[in-house]
């Protein structure tokens, strides 16, 4: 497994489809994975520190598993089968439950969780963008600072 970290979310066009992009830790490989627009509004408002009136599902799963003193203690994204990836949230003393990476990586950054990845799914997916390319990167980072999670409502 191989950690990462969450560079940010932005809507893919022309398509408008949500899309969260994962980075590597120790390495170079990024992997994006196209999600829904509920899970992106979800991840941009805690990377943005957003506190909504009321809680959101993943704060409500948050809240459920600490007054059940289960601690989420990391994501893996374990399988990517037709297109389709998978997530494990390790809760606990050694629970796997599965789950969407969309919402895992919603809920890892809400409890300061680590994200990792098998290898093969970063094999497989992983996308290792040239330097040439690296200006697209700091387009999208100056991107996440300006775009406010309403962008993501559909």
């Amino acid at each position: 497994m191989r950690e990462l970290s969450v560079v940010g979310v932005r809507v893919e066009l022309p398509s408008n489809q949500p899309i969260v992009l994962l980075r590597e830790v120790e390495g170079d490989r990024y992997l994006p994975i196209w999600i829904g627009a509920v899970e992106a509004t979800a991840i941009a408002y805690e990377q943005q520190g957003v506190k909504p009136a009321r809680p959101l599902t993943h704060d409500l799963l948050r809240d459920v598993l600490a007054a059940l003193k289960a601690p989420l203690r990391a994501v893996e994204i374990t399988e990517l089968k037709e297109n389709v990836f998978y997530a494990d949230l390790l809760i606990g003393d050694g629970v796997r439950v599965s789950a969407r990476p969309s919402d895992s990586i919603a809920l890892a950054l809400r409890v300061g969780a680590p994200i990792r990845c098998a290898e093969e799914v970063l094999s497989e997916a992983g996308i290792v963008i040239p330097d040439e390319q690296e200006d697209e990167v700091e387009k999208f980072r100056e991107f996440l600072e300006q775009v406010r999670p309403e962008d993501f409502a559909g």
